[in-house]
């Protein structure tokens, strides 16, 4: 059966004549004829009595009417409902973020944004960087917030994503204090034994960060990795409780080494200084996230500006002809 035979029965219905039912369904009568009586034999059952004027419903008819008018009906709430949904998921700006920039940058980041436009709707996959990559090739995001360093390299390659620096952190040694408030795991104390290391998986950003600085800077003291995973919420939690030293984001442990629940394992040589990234794929987005990656470009070059802010236009410019390179993104 044809969904236009619906549209056809429920024409003659109201007309109760085939010539004006023809002219409403802008068809000939005999080819109008010929749709109601193909609906008919898919039905089984005559449905039309055409023996008077008007045509009417015979038995048959008047039952598979209501089934006819609900069935209409529905289908065209579902082509509207089809349609708003389409209209909301091109206005819905998809991230992935890894999890530690989901808690820390991602909020403050993304309310300076707003304060400057009206975002609309706005979905957030927080996982692994790894996982996050994956969102990003798929086309399941479209955009990421990720940590950056130039000597590590990522999947999403130049010639498919671009980038933008959009903030910065770093990944600082850390562990928990002693009765003394000195670190109880100092790197400054090493002397030759190995230090208990709270690392990060290969699936995590970072963990690729600091396996990539480590490679081109060996450290001079020995690390016993005892306890991995790619979350640095919970490499956090164990550092607190003196299990070893971690390297985790500045962002993430300010608070803690203001209140010295964690104390820095080492000075100022043994922080990592890191980019935080905002990637987006070369090929043309949706109007909506066209208009964001804007935005956030324009925001990045106003943060970054060593002089007064560009005037609007320059800073247009500089968003059209800029094409960062994402050759090391990680």
């Amino acid at each position: 059966m044809e969904l236009s035979w619906l549209d056809d029965f429920l024409a003659l219905v109201d007309c109760g004549n085939f010539s004006r039912a023809a002219d409403v369904r802008h068809l000939t009568q005999p080819a109008f004829s010929r749709r109601i009586r193909a609906l008919e034999d898919w039905a089984g059952t005559p449905l039309f009595d055409r023996s008077g004027q008007p045509v009417t419903l015979t038995e048959a008819g008047r039952r598979f009417r209501p089934f006819a008018d609900e069935t209409v009906r529905r289908l065209l709430q579902g082509r509207e409902e089809a349609r708003l949904a389409a209209q909301s998921e091109a206005a819905t700006l998809r991230f992935a973020a890894t999890h530690a920039l989901s808690l820390t940058f991602f909020p403050s980041w993304l309310r300076a944004l707003e304060s400057r436009a009206r975002l609309g709707a706005i979905t957030l996959s927080s996982d692994s960087m790894e996982a996050c990559e994956r969102l990003m090739l798929s086309g399941q995001a479209q955009f990421l917030l990720c940590h950056a360093h130039p000597a590590a390299a990522g999947r999403l390659d130049a010639e498919s994503f671009r980038s933008v620096v959009v903030g910065g952190d770093r990944l600082l040694a850390v562990a928990a204090p002693d009765a003394a408030g000195r670190p109880r795991h100092a790197l400054s104390d090493a002397e030759g034994r190995p230090l208990p290391h709270l690392s990060y998986s290969r699936e995590s950003g970072m963990g690729r960060i600091l396996e990539a600085v480590r490679a081109a800077q060996p450290a001079p003291v020995a690390l016993d990795t005892v306890f991995t995973s790619h979350l640095a919420a919970v490499l956090r939690t164990l550092a607190r409780d003196g299990r070893g030293i971690a390297w985790l984001p500045e962002s993430l442990v300010a608070e803690d080494l203001a209140r010295g629940v964690l104390v820095p394992a080492g000075d100022g040589r043994w922080a990592v200084p890191v980019q935080i990234r905002l990637v987006r794929p070369r090929t043309r987005q949706s109007k909506a996230a066209e208009s964001f990656w804007t935005l956030a470009v324009e925001a990045a070059l106003w943060r970054n500006a060593d002089s007064a802010p560009e005037s609007a236009a320059t800073v247009a410019a500089t968003v059209a002809e800029a094409e960062p390179s994402m050759e090391k993104e990680v």
